[in-house]
């Protein structure tokens, strides 16, 4: 473990000498220099949590062993990744109020769903969503699903987290973007295969708080410069933004007002379906912890998106005010999703510039561990041990098999970071929840609530969800036009999740009924005996 560490710490010095000066900010030492700190206590944490990861439990769900406090911690951890720091900022600088729409639906969706969920997930599952799943439905078929439904949803999400990670450390760093991506794997492999949960949960508990500070600092200049005034704050963006009169007010949902529901369906659904973020319910004692750390989550998640309002519109009243930070086409340096980066150096020069950059780096690490972990847990326990060996493996074997599928996981993640290189992240993410939206959120919620669901009708259920899901995607804007280039989509609601999920719901439904066991009476078993 030692030695490990040793080389990957001699890779990130050598990223001094291959780092150009970055396109934003006008140092990049500073980042640098914050970056290998966060790496340096990130590893130091992999290695006392690999001293306690001893068993199958330690590896998959931290022994049970974290409070809900921390776990609320933790979930905020997953859900605050760079995309939602630098994406929503850079969503309200360019549209205003409609740039606020995700956050809306991520902050509305974890308490509603997931208090539905977290103390009956917590009290039926072990390790992971297909524990849950196959506790209420007997067979291979739905675990088959199950596993191979978890690793899908992983696989885009995971794929999207690769490439971004890749473009951010290029664009902060200037470090090659294979390296970057090389690093990145290196890291996540590393954190998962010796730390497992327990590794994994405190590196996004650290970077949650790291968030959590830095939006709170970014958010106190910036209301300093307008006298601690929303008023004064709101009324300066308003007189710099091209469209003045509608910034304040949301446009989106009414120029299309499916779409939007649509979309307010898969983020608010979506999110009780991924994976990584359920087995975050497994980490817990029990299921008062649980519930627990979903109320913390969400007083977390909502402070920080909160502070987004802040920081977004801030970036829009004093960067307009300083044209060193935008290209002579007019846009900013670095594309609009460096609008918080900029605004972190107008504040605090290269010091802010450079904590915001290594905190972006560190949430990138947190949420791509996450994913890791949930995968190779999938390989592991959910295919392997319980398919392959009928579940007679010991810990000592399974924990092997998931180390092993860590490193080719990574190894793929690796491959697939480079191979999508400026292919959309946006679009990779939704493509996310659109699928955990329309197939595991579905036959999480029936098998749970509804005794008369059957493993076929789970299978049918959200096989159909899933592959809609995909289908639909393709032949909707994102891809058909957008990505294939077609004048017109063959489908025009983007996300889908508004056809998607009430198809597999009464898929589910209607399967189920069509299949019900057929009970004999009691007294013809009785005569029969």
């Amino acid at each position: 473990m030692e030695k490990i560490i040793f080389c990957i710490l001699l890779l990130i010095t050598n990223t001094h000498a291959m780092a150009t000066e970055s396109s934003i900010g006008q140092s990049n030492r500073i980042s640098l220099t914050l970056f290998v700190l966060i790496i340096c206590i990130t590893l130091c944490i992999t290695w006392w949590a690999s001293k306690k990861t001893q068993s199958t439990s330690d590896f998959y769900a931290a022994g049970g062993k974290i409070s809900g406090f921390q776990n609320g911690l933790a979930i905020t951890g997953d859900a605050l990744s760079a995309g939602a720091f630098l994406g929503l900022t850079a969503l309200v600088f360019n549209s205003g109020f409609d740039g606020l729409i995700y956050a809306i639906g991520y902050t509305t969706g974890l308490p509603i769903v997931v208090f539905l969920m977290a103390s009956r997930l917590r009290k039926l599952g072990k390790y992971t969503f297909t524990d849950v799943v196959c506790s209420k439905l007997k067979g291979t078929p739905i675990r088959i699903f199950s596993a191979m439904a978890s690793l899908i949803i992983v696989s885009f999400y995971l794929i999207a987290q690769m490439v971004g990670a890749g473009q951010l450390i290029q664009l902060l760093f200037g470090i090659n973007y294979n390296v970057a991506i090389m690093l990145v794997g290196s890291l996540m492999v590393l954190y998962v295969v010796f730390g497992g949960m327990m590794a994994t949960t405190w590196v996004q508990i650290i970077k949650a708080i790291l968030m959590l500070g830095i939006g709170v600092v970014i958010s106190v200049l910036v209301m300093a410069r307008f006298d601690f005034s929303f008023i004064q704050l709101l009324q300066a963006s308003t007189a710099i933004h091209p469209d003045q009169q509608n910034i304040l007010i949301p446009q989106a949902l009414a120029k299309d007002p499916v779409s939007g529901i649509s979309l307010a369906i898969a983020l608010m659904l979506g999110t009780a379906g991924l994976p990584h973020v359920l087995m975050r319910f497994f980490t817990v004692p029990d299921a008062k912890a649980a519930r627990t750390s979903v109320l913390w989550s969400t007083i977390f998640m909502n402070s920080f998106y909160a502070m987004i309002f802040i920081i977004g519109f801030g970036a829009l009243a004093l960067l307009n005010m300083h044209p060193e930070y935008f290209d002579g086409k007019g846009g900013l340096i670095g594309g609009s999703n460096t609008a918080a980066l900029h605004l972190s150096h107008l504040l605090g020069g290269d010091i802010m510039f450079g904590a915001v950059s290594a905190i972006a780096f560190s949430t990138i690490l947190a949420v791509v561990a996450g994913l890791t972990l949930s995968g190779a847990s999938a390989i592991s326990h959910d295919i392997y041990s319980a398919l392959y060996k009928k579940g007679d493996l010991s810990s000592a074997s399974e924990l092997k098999i998931v180390r092993i599928s860590t490193i080719v996981l990574g190894v793929f993640a690796v491959f697939l970071g480079i191979i999508f290189k400026g292919q959309n992240v946006a679009y990779m993410i939704s493509l996310a929840f659109s699928i955990a939206c329309s197939s595991t959120f579905p036959v999480l919620i029936l098998s749970i609530y509804w005794k008369k669901l059957t493993s076929i009708g789970a299978v049918a259920g959200g096989g159909i969800g899933l592959l809609s899901s995909l289908l639909f995607t393709i032949m909707g804007p994102s891809i058909w036009v957008k990505v294939f280039g077609f004048s017109q989509a063959l489908f025009p609601i983007d996300p889908p999740a508004i056809v998607t999920v009430p198809l597999a719901f009464i898929v589910c439904i209607v399967v189920s009924l069509l299949t019900q066991p057929k009970n004999l009476p009691i007294h013809i078993e009785a005569n029969k005996s």
